[in-house]
């Protein structure tokens, strides 16, 4: 019988379709897609390739000293939000706006064109959050940013307009609702059992193990129980944080294997698919406290919503999350 589950988290329920569920293996058939691996490591029209570089664009990279670079931020050449001005707020009747000024900036990942991040070493990968998480110190300064946004769209059905490895980074002059939303939920059960909600879910996991990917000593890895699309994934750090911005920058060199170990499954097992990456972390000026839990969320693009999903809020899922975990492990 289908079941409805809620994400303990967010108060949000989805529709595991049991009756119409497709075995995890199905996702995988192989498709006449190029893999990313498969791309031509350079590509003379690419803004992101060596040798294209747009120098009055770039914030910083690292290495910092010499020509050759490892990643790289530049200003987004069409940015959403605009760097310089002020922040006005306007109220009139049922019109309110706040000028659109903030940051949006492209971490490019790596000098290849063709790489990617299940593909990458773990040094590569630690250098991408670290950037992460210089940027997001730098920014958050700027007394007019309220919330910072990190994600990764890889692949056309995630969004991705250039198919070189990047992640974007937005500073909002906002906090937006679905984060309220989050950090609500997250405060009304604290307040009722004293505990934080996300560590309770991941020590629930850790002891059930059946949805569990990857662990290690700091962080761990597993298929969402109400998971509302198939293979969504969630990265929990095991010390509580509620801040990325905050956290030991050490932390980092065990944060990248894990990560690289659960983006090669998803590469090796579901033939490289489209996917978004979202880092989620408390608001910039909100101090640390017991109840919020910085985190990684990875959505893969194998389904689609539709009239129910927009209507309701509700999804769909046609995947059962027990077995997409274990599909990952290999069993």
């Amino acid at each position: 019988m289908p079941e409805l589950r809620q994400n303990l988290a967010t108060r949000e329920w989805v529709i595991i379709a049991s009756e119409r569920a497709r075995r995890p293996n199905v996702y995988a058939e192989a498709t006449d897609r190029t893999f990313t691996h498969e791309r031509d490591e350079h590509d003379e029209r690419c803004p992101f390739c060596v040798g294209n570089e747009e120098l009055d664009l770039e914030v910083c990279r690292l290495p910092e000293d010499g020509p050759e670079w490892d990643t790289r931020v530049v200003r987004n050449k069409y940015p959403a939000l605009a760097e310089v001005g002020p922040l006005i707020r306007t109220f009139n009747g049922v019109e309110r706006f706040i000028t659109g000024v903030g940051y949006h900036e492209v971490l490019v990942e790596h000098r290849l064109h063709n790489a990617t991040m299940a593909l990458m070493t773990d040094e590569e990968i630690r250098s991408v959050l670290e950037m992460y998480l210089r940027r997001g110190r730098e920014i958050s300064v700027d007394p007019r940013v309220e919330h910072l946004v990190f994600f990764k769209n890889h692949g056309e059905r995630a969004g991705a307009s250039l198919p070189h490895p990047h992640s974007q980074i937005i500073g909002l002059p906002i906090v937006p609702g679905d984060i309220r939303h989050r950090i609500e939920e997250a405060r009304r059960f604290f307040d009722d059992t004293g505990r934080c909600v996300f560590c309770t879910m991941l020590d629930d996991e850790l002891s059930r193990g059946e949805r569990m990917i990857a662990e290690n000593e700091h962080f761990a890895a597993f298929v969402l129980y109400a998971s509302s699309s198939p293979f969504h994934i969630w990265i929990l750090p095991r010390a509580h944080r509620a801040s990325f911005m905050h956290i030991d920058p050490s932390t980092l060199i065990h944060l990248a294997p894990l990560l690289r170990d659960v983006l090669f499954r998803l590469y090796t097992h579901l033939n490289d698919p489209d996917y978004n990456l979202i880092l989620r972390s408390s608001p910039t000026k909100e101090p640390e406290n017991g109840y919020f839990h910085w985190y990684l969320a990875i959505v893969p693009r194998l389904s689609r919503s539709a009239g129910l999903e927009l209507g309701s809020g509700v999804w769909i899922n046609p995947a059962i999350p027990e077995e997409c975990a274990a599909f990952l492990r290999g069993e």
